[in-house]
């Protein structure tokens, strides 16, 4: 007979967050997400935020278990106040807080109890950009470009063709903005509703969400039984 207290796995995510897309341009890290929340198939919630910052110099964001975001945060808030109260003059910058969430992500997925998330981390420290990402099951890497969820298969196709190390900043928002409008037409789970951050050397700045311009003038939209062209 099982016991009253026995742990209980979450087996399957209850409420997800879409993609995350990010990339390096000329003075620092910008990072876009939308603010849907879905309950299963159900687009729920409208303003979930999935872009954090992290200490002085890193910015995450968070595609999957809203509830397990909020419990790598918990993680993250720990980790930064034990460093804070060494008061060595130093601080964590990206590269080490995306290695701690590296073995976080293994460490769990190897109780086989993982946090259903796939991570963005990017950030700046002595003038370094960084940027990489790691998966529920502890694979990462380090990139110029990242884009979790659906934006892996629909927003990377883009940002290999027009991304480049030299992007100003409205340049950079134009491109994720670009992306995130092919995840917005592509993505039921993704809603018009973005919020996009960036990080410098010289801090965090998360903007306020806004709405992307959108063109849904289409003949199969406006007349679905009649056909794109007319011919049915």
């Amino acid at each position: 007979m099982a016991s009253v207290a026995e742990t209980q796995r979450t087996l399957y995510p209850y409420v997800t967050g879409s993609s995350v897309v990010a990339i390096k341009y000329k003075d620092g890290i910008l990072m876009a997400a939308d603010m849907g929340g879905s309950y299963g198939s159900t687009l729920r919630y409208k303003s979930v935020e999935r872009i954090k910052a992290i200490g002085k110099h890193s910015l995450l964001g968070a595609t999957g278990e809203i509830s397990d975001f909020q419990e790598i945060l918990r993680y993250l808030d720990e980790l930064i106040l034990n460093d804070n109260m060494w008061d060595d003059g130093n601080s964590l910058g990206p590269k080490e807080v995306h290695n701690y969430l590296t073995r976080v992500m293994y460490n769990r997925r190897n109780k086989f109890n993982p946090l259903w998330n796939s991570l963005v981390l990017g950030g700046v420290k002595n003038g370094q950009k960084y940027l990489g990402m790691v998966n529920m099951i502890g694979i990462n890497f380090e990139d110029n470009h990242i884009a979790t969820g659906l934006g892996n298969h629909l927003a990377r196709p883009i940002l290999r063709d027009e991304w480049h190390e030299n992007l100003t900043f409205e340049e950079g928002v134009k491109l994720l903005e670009k992306c995130m409008r092919v995840l917005l037409y592509r993505d039921r789970s993704a809603v018009n509703k973005i919020q996009i951050a960036k990080m410098t050397e010289e801090g965090t700045t998360l903007f306020p969400p806004f709405s992307l311009q959108t063109y849904w003038e289409f003949s199969a939209f406006k007349n679905p039984t009649v056909g794109a062209e007319g011919s049915w």
